[in-house]
């Protein structure tokens, strides 16, 4: 069910994005407003680019998003304020706690939006560290940075 959401909150999305571009161009006099000599097939061309638009959006979280496991070794108690410093310093703040795992949501709204309201990152304690889940560019940097954080600290 997820994955359906994001697909739709992605081709909802594109679309915005599609038609803000549109009026900022007819706005600057750069295409006339009139859909039937905007596009090559007039009015033809709008299903067209929805469909082109839902099958990206369809795809899209299938490499947007990612689980990756981080290893982490050590006690929860140990980790833990670690891992909350290293989020807090990202901008993340703590949402939920259960037991060992642990859910992380951007503070500001601004960055909420931009990834339309998908900015949560989900800890899941496994053996050896945690797994982490969410948009794949955010789980990537904060994965590898945490890495490195108790690396360091080890040495």
């Amino acid at each position: 069910m997820k994955y359906i959401v994001r697909a739709v909150k992605y081709f909802l999305y594109i679309i915005i994005l599609l038609v803000l571009m549109m009026v900022i161009l007819i706005l600057l006099k750069v295409v006339d407003a009139d859909i039937s000599t905007m596009f090559r097939n007039g009015y033809d061309s709008l299903w067209q680019i929805a469909l082109m638009f839902a099958c990206v959006a369809a795809v899209y979280p299938t490499f947007g998003y990612m689980k990756k496991e981080t290893l982490l070794p050590g006690e929860f108690a140990q980790l833990r304020p670690g891992i909350l410093d290293y989020m807090q310093l990202r901008g993340y703040e703590l949402e939920k706690e259960d037991g060992e795992n642990m859910t992380f949501r951007l503070r500001g709204v601004a960055g909420r939006i931009t990834r339309m309201l998908e900015d949560r990152i989900t800890f899941k304690r496994v053996f050896g560290g945690y797994e982490l889940e969410g948009l794949r560019r955010d789980v990537v940097r904060l994965g590898y940075g945490l890495e490195h954080k108790f690396r360091k600290e080890e040495e």
